[in-house]
This record gives structure tokens, sequence and C-alpha cells, in this order.
């Protein structure tokens, strides 16, 4: 098949995969949203002979304009525009989890610095503050105080674009020290890994510990449901444990539509980038049967 890769920088994540695909004699069209022109009849980038489009955008924004584009000119992409629209914002992650009757973190929302302290003093100390948009743990405050909470609801206040105006609040949960990450494809998991730290953020961007972690009948449930919550696709599914490791007890407090895999590859026994692919010649292979029926 011929695969499309949009991206904005190769990193080892897009790399691993590169190197499955053409090690299986795929053809492969790296698509640089830097340089490729988006118009409402077609683009410079070459899409017109792709089974499929993987997207790999860096920046948020990026991914989303470009995987509408892609959609309305009729080429297969994954993840599609509607999933990256749930996914990249919070409040919608929040919602579509919510909606699916999911375990998820409690969260409001407020529009001013008095409503979103309202908010916080009645959550009570320790709770949290997140962008809407964002990753890797970035811009995120654990709030531990009052005279805390009415600093950071000032300088976010005072940053100037509207979506940091958009307080969202969530509990702290008591966690055993790690979250659980889990890749998944159209709700299938692939593989798993704990990040522990001793820090409140977890993440292995920020320096986390990975460890596999078995999948459990329970986890894989909940993975299926987050799944068909936002859409489906390859997706990062983040869970939290209630009441200590090994509870068996979950809270879903996050579903990433652009995951990283390098570090879950390091972690596990699975071949990630080899499952991956295997989704995706799935995907294009069903894509093909339907445009030929059609």
């Amino acid at each position: 098949m011929k695969v499309g890769i949009l991206y904005s920088r190769i990193r080892r994540d897009e790399k691993l995969l590169l190197a499955e695909l053409r090690e299986r004699g795929h053809e492969v069209e790296k698509i640089d949203v830097r340089k490729a022109r988006f118009g409402l009849e077609g683009t410079t980038a070459a899409v017109e002979d792709l089974d499929i489009v993987v997207d790999r955008c860096l920046a948020t924004s990026r991914s989303l304009y470009a995987t509408e584009f892609l959609a309305s000119y009729g080429v297969p992409v994954v993840n599609g525009p509607e999933t990256a629209t749930i996914c990249a914002d919070k409040v919608k992650n929040s919602l579509a989890l919510a909606d699916a009757g999911l375990p998820t973190p409690r969260t409001e929302v407020a529009f001013t610095t008095d409503a979103a302290l309202e908010i916080i003093e009645a959550f009570g100390y320790p709770c949290v503050l997140k962008p809407v948009v964002g990753s890797w743990g970035r811009l995120m405050a654990k709030i531990d105080s009052r005279n805390a909470a009415e600093a950071i609801l000032e300088h976010k206040a005072t940053l100037g674009h509207y979506q940091h105006k958009i307080f969202y609040v969530q509990e702290f949960v008591e966690k055993p020290g790690r979250d659980i990450r889990v890749l998944a494809v159209d709700g299938e998991p692939i593989a798993a890994m704990t990040r522990t730290s001793d820090h409140w953020l977890t993440n292995a961007a920020k320096g986390g510990k990975t460890a596999e972690f078995e999948i459990t009948d329970d986890v894989r449930e909940l993975v299926e449901r987050a799944s068909e919550a936002v859409g489906g696709g390859l997706l990062g599914i983040d869970l939290m444990e209630i009441g200590g490791a090994d509870s068996g007890s979950y809270t879903i407090h996050e579903v990433n539509h652009t995951v990283e895999f390098k570090a879950l590859n390091d972690s596990v026994a699975t071949d990630v980038p080899a499952a991956v692919v295997d989704w995706l010649e799935a995907v294009a292979e069903e894509h093909t049967t339907e445009a030929t029926n059609a």
C-alpha cells in the first residue's frame, strides 16, 4: 500500500513507524505540514494515490485543520478529524467520557476567575487546573491553597489567548504514584505501561519511569468503551487506579489522538510499530473494499 505520513517533525516514534512500513515494502509519502498548502479543491501535497494517511502532526492546530482538509478530499486519514476534535480538547474529551457512562474525574469549567475560584474552593485542596488544549503535562497546575489559586488564575487571565480564559478544574485523584497508558486500535489494546514518578505528574515526557502493565479484563472493557466514545482510531487511553495499585478500580482522565509510543515500545515485549502497521493495513484494505463496492 501507499501510506502518507502527515508530520511537522520526524521523531523517534515516526522513525519506528517508517522503518516498519518500509520493511514490509509499503511506499511512503512524507507530508510536511509546514510546507504543504491546503485549498478548498485540493492540496500541494501528493495525496491522490494514497491508500491511507497517518496524522503524526506535533502541533494540535495543524493536526485538526490538515485532517479536515484531507477528509474533505476523500482521502482516508487516521485519526479522522471527528476523533481529533474530541481528543484535542479536554472539555470535549471529558464530556465524551461522561456521556458514555465511563468513570472520569469530577470536572467543572468556568469562564471567569471569580467563578473558577468558587469551583476550586468547592473542590477543596489540592485540585488541578489544566489548559483545555495541551499535552506532555504542560501548563498543568496542582493547586494547594487559595493563595496559589488566586495567583495562577490571575496569570492565566492575563496570558491573552481565549483558551486560557476557559478554566478547566478537575479533582485531584490520589493515585499510587503512577498512572496507566494503554495504546489501542479501534478499542483493541496493543500494549500498556505504567508511568511512575515521585512528582504528581507521571508522564513519560516528564521523566516518569515506565514498566509493562498486564491488561486485565476490566481495563480492556474500559479501553474499548473509551475508544468508542471518541470515535475510535489509534489512541492512547490514560487511566488512574483508585484505592491503590492493583485495586481493580479505575478512572479515565484522558484519551490522546496523536499518541506517542516510543516509551511503550521500550517497556513491553510487544512489537508496537508492527502492531500499529498491522492495523493500518487492515484499515486501508477496508477503505479500498468500500471504494471498490461503491
